[in-house]
């Protein structure tokens, strides 16, 4: 998607209209001269030119450039189509979206004292500077979408040989793309079914660290039996273990079904990548996907600086 720079607006502190300048320089912290520099994730504020006319024009109002204190108005771009993570290219510049929206200042804010409500919360998007340059009104912009990779890895041997129809990993995929339906983010679900052979399993999950695959979740082999290997390999790859949401739901559920508390499920970090290691009962998996679901998305924005 592309577009351009139709203004630039910098202000010497925060809750106040900012000016506009021709051009403007995008530091590693942030744009120079402006207030919301410094080392976090809300360095530059951007807004959609056309989502900001139409607000006007329904609002009656007529607001400055600035006003609504974005650093960068753009045109041609649909900001309301970009997700977290995504990038935006301006000119020589890199920006990751890193922020959607964001509470309205009420009182200080002139647009909100005139209307009642302002078209920041809703529209407009704030990033961190990945690439420093100067950006010139008038430059070209370009948003590239950024793909939430999802591999789900069934391991069974009957299931691998077509002998038993593999029900938990169709579940898995049904309930990541029913809980990110509706959302921004650009969801792409794979699907793998392996037997219980740790060497395949091992090939899988490095292949995914290395493509940089967000969330990877296993069904299967998370028991006590001979074939049982998942937590095993996926423990040898992880970077960092994540106990508790593991141990929540065996706590749980094992309350009701002991039987429950023999699973060895394990969450961890393998590089930049989130590997749940799941039982492999259609039930269990129910079980425990409607836990991590709940903070599936924070847990991936920590794991890239964003979630404090």
């Amino acid at each position: 998607m592309k577009g351009h720079v139709v203004g630039l607006h910098l202000s010497e502190k925060k809750g106040t209209i900012k000016t506009a300048v021709g051009a403007a320089e995008f530091t590693a912290l942030g744009i120079a001269g402006d207030a919301h520099a410094g080392n976090w994730h809300r360095q530059v504020s951007l807004l959609d030119a056309e989502a900001a006319n139409r607000f006007t024009e329904a609002a009656g109002i007529v607001v400055a450039p600035g006003e609504f204190a974005e650093n960068v108005l753009l045109e041609g771009i649909d900001l309301a189509q970009a997700a977290l993570l995504d990038r935006l290219i301006i000119g020589p510049v890199e920006l990751e979206i890193t922020q959607i929206g964001k509470e309205c200042h009420g009182a200080g804010c002139t647009v909100f004292q005139r209307v009642g409500e302002c078209l920041m919360p809703k529209q407009g998007l704030f990033a961190r500077v990945i690439t420093p340059g100067i950006v010139t009104v008038g430059d070209k912009a370009e948003l590239i979408q950024r793909t939430l990779s999802v591999h789900v890895v069934t391991l069974s041997d009957r299931c691998s040989t077509g002998e038993h129809e593999d029900r938990s990993g169709p579940r898995i995929a049904e309930m990541v793309t029913a809980h990110f339906a509706g959302t921004r983010w650009h969801l792409a679900v794979d699907r793998t079914v392996i037997p219980d052979e740790p060497e395949m399993l091992e090939q899988i999950l490095e292949h995914d660290r290395d493509e940089m695959t967000d969330i990877v979740i296993t069904t299967g082999g998370t028991g006590i039996g001979p074939r049982d290997i998942t937590p095993e390999v996926v423990m040898g790859l992880a970077d960092i273990e994540i106990p508790g949401i593991m141990e929540y739901i065996r706590i749980k559920y094992g309350a009701d079904k002991p039987a429950a508390l023999l699973s060895r499920s394990i969450a961890v970090v393998m590089d930049n990548t989130l590997v749940y290691a799941l039982p492999g009962s259609p039930r269990a998996v129910e079980e425990y996907m409607t836990e991590i679901l709940k903070s599936l998305e924070h847990t991936l924005m920590m794991r890239h600086g964003l979630g404090h």
